[in-house]
């Protein structure tokens, strides 16, 4: 365990965790704020990981705002090597899935976390997952954030997610945001769709992650609350 020096912020709790999940402990980073009103849980988009460094930027403005973040591999690393010769697992929905809902209940039985309510944040194939997890624990996620997001590959769990789900798309990504709309319409909770204007798939383009940043917190702010 390493505590971390973050400013006006005052001192974070921030630890490297191992997490027991379905099948497989898998790697954790979490940073724990004074205070902090919620913790968003991160799951990575295809053939990412934890150091996904759009994730850890947003990571780290959310822990400015008063958020703990959980960011977590969703392979083991055996499992990665494999997706790096098939990518294959990377589109494992329910295995992505049951890590990001063991990750949940691990949360939910820590001490600095077990009452903080919980946010999913979902990149790509990530937004799927954690979807499918949503509908799995609703009684422990209070509101879905996807970015650049594949909604659609959860499936017939699209009908059981009742939770609020924020559903960001860049404006030039335009199959996704068809596909987004799609799952929209079929889920069961309160549901939305922010395009930012003149982004692509990763949000590359200036100014446009920032957009990402600033809907996110937004949405945490209003969904999230003890």
């Amino acid at each position: 365990m390493r505590e971390a020096q973050t400013g006006l912020m005052g001192r974070d709790l921030a630890e490297s965790v191992r997490i027991p999940t379905a099948g497989a402990i898998v790697d954790g980073d979490m940073v724990v704020p004074p205070a902090a009103a919620g913790v968003v849980l991160f799951a990575h988009g295809s053939g990412s990981s934890r150091h996904s460094p759009r994730n850890r930027m947003v990571a780290a403005r959310f822990q400015v705002a008063g958020y703990a973040t959980l960011l977590m591999d969703l392979l083991t690393p055996e499992e990665e090597q494999i997706d790096d010769r098939t990518r294959t697992l990377r589109f494992d929905i329910p295995r992505l899935a049951s890590r990001l809902t063991g990750a949940i209940r691990w949360l939910a039985d820590q001490s600095v976390t077990g009452s903080l309510p919980v946010a999913l944040f979902g990149a790509s194939t990530g937004a799927a997952a954690a979807l499918r997890a949503a509908a799995e624990v609703p009684q422990l996620v209070q509101l879905v954030i996807s970015r650049g997001g594949r909604p659609d590959l959860a499936g017939e769990a699209l009908e059981r997610v009742r939770v609020p789900t924020l559903l960001i798309v860049g404006g030039r990504d335009v199959e996704v945001l068809a596909l987004n709309r799609a799952a929209a319409a079929r889920l069961a909770g309160p549901s939305e769709i922010s395009v930012v204007p003149g982004a692509t798939h990763l949000f590359e383009e200036p100014g446009t992650l920032d957009r990402v940043v600033e809907l996110a917190l937004d949405a945490l702010r209003r969904h999230l609350a003890r």
